[in-house]
């Protein structure tokens, strides 16, 4: 199955989990649950807490600039165009414009759960609870394991 999704059709969320923006490139909608994939911008000094997906294996490629990404114990800078691998049940964090490709599809939902639809108006006096971020990934099986360091 061929499946075509130009910028303008992307489902873009900001002040999801890591205070930057989440774009869905491809959901599992789309590939018969095989993958997913995704663009994280992250604000600059921002990162998403330090958590562990028990259901998806994700690979991160950087699209600009330098990257840190924490996996486990080990911390590395990620140049432009590099790529890593985390399996699942490796803790992880970073900061970076990164596409992620996630297998099989479904953590997308994570997202547009924590998330708000950046198309959508934003509402007066909005803002995401405190608690939505681990609602969020306990639902979709993944788990905080702490702050980013």
């Amino acid at each position: 199955m061929t499946y075509l999704v130009q910028p303008e059709q992307q489902r873009k969320l900001d002040e999801w989990i890591a205070g930057g923006m989440f774009s869905v490139l491809l959901d599992k909608g789309a590939t018969g649950g095989r993958l997913a994939v995704g663009r994280f911008d992250v604000a600059k000094g921002d990162a998403p807490l330090f958590h562990v997906h028990t259901r998806e294996d994700e690979v991160f490629m950087l699209i600009k600039g330098t990257a840190w990404v924490r996996a486990g114990e080990e911390e590395h800078e990620l140049r432009e165009g590099g790529i890593v691998y985390l399996p699942r049940n490796i803790p992880h964090s970073y900061r970076a414009d990164l596409l992620m490709i996630a297998t099989p599809g479904g953590i997308e939902g994570m997202f547009r759960h924590a998330g708000r639809d950046l198309p959508t108006p934003r509402p007066e006096g909005f803002e995401i609870p405190k608690s939505q971020p681990a609602e969020a990934s306990e639902l979709y099986g993944g788990v905080i394991v702490g702050p980013p360091r």
